[in-house]
């Protein structure tokens, strides 16, 4: 197994994900995200929160709302995870902070809803919106944006 190495811009914060391949790679359109990195999307991959190993320092962590946290350096500010507060144990790397994003090919997209109309992506790949069954309506009914 060769591990998935990443890290931050400055190289204050570096990462190895102990996995064959990355779990759910995909491209998160919501405004949340948008925001939290400033791009158009978040482009995210993940592992079992016990396969993530911080090689070099520890990011600071940002509760973006009551539901979620998301680390980044706090000497450059790349963001570099996202995970929800939930026993599930999942945490999400972005992709832009793998040393070879190559092994992350996105294979879907959420937070459609949050989609900008000019940005053409991936049109290809199947996505849907971030509130698509009863199930989650109930865990993101009592979401609280920390955003500002």
């Amino acid at each position: 197994m060769s591990p998935v190495i990443g890290g931050c811009q400055c190289g204050a914060v570096r990462y190895a994900m102990h996995v064959d391949r990355v779990e759910k790679p995909h491209v998160c359109h919501c405004r949340m995200c948008q925001r939290a990195t400033g791009g158009l999307f978040a482009a995210l991959a993940g592992c079992a929160k016990s396969k993530l190993e911080w090689t070099r320092g520890e990011p600071a962590f940002f509760a973006s709302s009551n539901l979620a946290k998301r680390g980044f350096c706090r000497d450059c500010g790349t963001p570099l995870t996202f995970a929800y507060d939930t026993p599930e144990a999942r945490i999400y790397v972005t992709i832009g902070s793998m040393d070879d994003p190559e092994r992350a090919a996105i294979e879907g997209q959420c937070g459609l809803e949050g989609k900008l109309s000019w940005v053409a992506f991936c049109e290809e790949v199947p996505g849907g919106v971030t509130v698509d069954s009863a199930a989650a309506a109930e865990f993101y009914a009592g979401m609280k944006s920390n955003q500002g």
